[in-house]
């Protein structure tokens, strides 16, 4: 039985994978009519792009025998924000919203009315109270400055301390008699290699693709993408990058305005500039990112790439030419002790904001019970695996064994994704249960152990913002909001056109005095007033 080892105290910058996922949408029904509410409870659930429809999800009638309700779906998983803004902008919400962060805390300030308070409804809500007695990292990210409870998180326990893993085609570096690169400068040489000798051997030279990473979302970044590179520098990011905070010496940083930043994108843009990046990584979405990865038949496609396992990133037929990559130094004058790597481990671990109650609902001890359910150990188990019988097995009391994929074909990653809620579930994965886990998280775990010395590098009670532990104030969540919008225009559109036109080196200065004017100076003074306070409650 395998086990991941624990990870280490302290939350990080809570973000959200779902930058990396194309979504769709599909409507559900109105519901009881009456002012009852009847036993039918509305539920509005984000998914992931791959994940099937809730009706074909087993554990869902053990969800509703639990909770003694019928539950009405809406499924939604595209143009989610902007589908969000009209329902909220209307105060017409269903009973509840499930989904990793699909009410934001910067919704929960904003929209305050709309949501009911759970703090004064543990006692209807058991399992979760039990949560926050035994994990009360999830208590301190639930709970506003106010001592509201506007929403819930959950946790799920066994995923490791980062969640990007590079790779490289080990294949094509043997067919062209050359070694992993360790620094900058030698990736740009294997890059090359790759594009101008016909690495992968199928006569095409302008078929390989020497580098590519996910989509960036329009709101910052996330995992899978470039920004884990500025671990080459020695910067200390979380959550591939997210919007950027870090904490060095005491003092809150953005990596927006950070000398460092502009060397990763003029790097990136040499690259770009000689056709050693996809041209479409701009554009593309996280669907084509992953199938172009994927080859055809034996002929591998991409050279050097981000993921998460192997086999989640370029698919079972072609891991085997792949081997992750330890951490490039920028160059030799920056020291082993020195990189870094994303620490993701509390991204992986505790979903924020997985499920929250409408105020205005017609049955409030049916949707609290729908809550309290969800925090049922079978069913969050189920929640985040799949069902009973189908995708986990019951090896003895507390006891459960993830199966592999039933279709014969897919990952373990990608089955999970396809057949369950999986991380965008509520839930509590408790600590003395015992889980034969699935092949992907062994694979990560493995994977990841050329990145382990400089995650090790990354102090997540001094390096990193606690976003998770941090409940800001209502007000200073609307002012982050209204200035993320304005810094967020301004940096994603310069990180796009810096890496595929240049000029980042030119224009830098006049930049970072635009992104400081339109609210990032004052987005850092909110964020260390508050690292201070935290800092001395913690007694650092």
């Amino acid at each position: 039985m395998y086990r991941i080892r624990k990870s280490r105290s302290m939350p990080a910058v809570a973000a959200v994978m779902a930058g990396a996922l194309a979504l769709s949408a599909c409507s559900g029904g109105d519901g009881d009519e009456g002012g009852s509410g009847g036993d039918t409870i509305q539920i509005l659930v984000l998914k992931h792009a791959l994940t099937g429809a809730m009706a074909d999800m087993g554990w869902v009638a053990d969800l509703e025998e639990a909770a003694g309700v019928t539950i009405e779906w809406e499924e939604v998983s595209a143009d989610w924000d902007q589908k969000k803004s009209t329902m909220l902008a209307a105060g017409d919400i269903p009973d509840l919203v499930v989904g990793t962060n699909a009410i934001t805390n910067a919704d929960l300030a904003t929209f305050t009315g709309l949501f009911e308070d759970l703090s004064d409804d543990m006692d209807a809500l058991p399992n979760v109270a039990e949560m926050f007695d035994a994990v009360p990292v999830t208590q301190e990210m639930a709970t506003m400055p106010s001592g509201a409870v506007y929403s819930l998180p959950s946790y799920r326990r066994f995923w490791p301390e980062t969640g990007t893993r590079q790779f490289i085609n080990q294949q094509w570096l043997d067919t062209l008699g050359l070694e992993q690169p360790t620094t900058w400068d030698e990736l740009h040489e294997v890059l090359l290699a790759f594009k101008e000798e016909d690495a992968n051997g199928n006569g095409d030279p302008d078929d390989e693709i020497p580098m590519d990473w996910a989509p960036a979302g329009d709101d910052g970044f996330g995992l899978f993408q470039p920004t884990v590179l500025l671990g080459s520098l020695g910067l200390p990011i979380a959550d591939g990058g997210a919007q950027g905070y870090f904490v060095e010496d005491g003092q809150v940083g953005n990596f927006l305005i950070d000398e460092r930043y502009r060397e990763l994108i003029s790097f990136l843009h040499e690259l770009y500039a000689d056709g050693l990046i996809s041209q479409d990584v701009m554009t593309q979405d996280y669907s084509a990112y992953q199938s172009v990865a994927r080859g055809d038949g034996d002929s591998a496609r991409v050279g050097f790439t981000w993921g998460w396992t192997g086999s989640d990133r370029v698919g079972a037929q072609l891991v085997e030419q792949y081997a992750p990559l330890a951490p490039l130094q920028a160059d030799t004058s920056i020291g082993a002790d020195e990189l870094t790597w994303s620490f993701d481990s509390y991204l992986l671990n505790y979903g924020v904001n997985s499920i929250t109650m409408s105020a205005q609902s017609d049955n409030r001890e049916g949707a609290l019970a729908v809550i309290d359910a969800f925090y049922d150990q079978d069913i969050s188990i189920q929640a985040l695996w799949g069902e009973l019988g189908e995708n986990l097995e019951s090896t003895g009391e507390d006891a459960y064994e993830v199966l592999p994929p039933a279709d014969g074909e897919s990952d373990p990653s990608t089955w999970k994704w396809t057949t369950t809620l999986a991380d965008n579930s509520p839930g509590w994965i408790r600590e003395d249960i015992d889980v034969v886990l699935p092949t992907d998280l062994q694979e990560a775990a493995d994977q990841s152990e050329p990145l382990d010395a400089a995650i090790a590098n990354v102090d997540p009670a001094t390096d990193i913002f606690p976003s998770q532990l941090i409940r800001m104030s209502e007000e200073d969540l609307n002012q982050l909001s209204l200035n993320n919008t304005a810094v967020f225009g301004i940096a994603m559109q310069r990180w796009a056109t810096w890496i595929t036109e240049g000029g980042a080196d030119s224009g830098w200065d006049a930049y970072v005095a635009e992104v400081e004017g339109a609210g990032l100076a004052q987005n850092l003074e909110i964020h260390q007033r508050y690292y201070d306070e935290f800092a001395a409650s913690q007694g650092s």
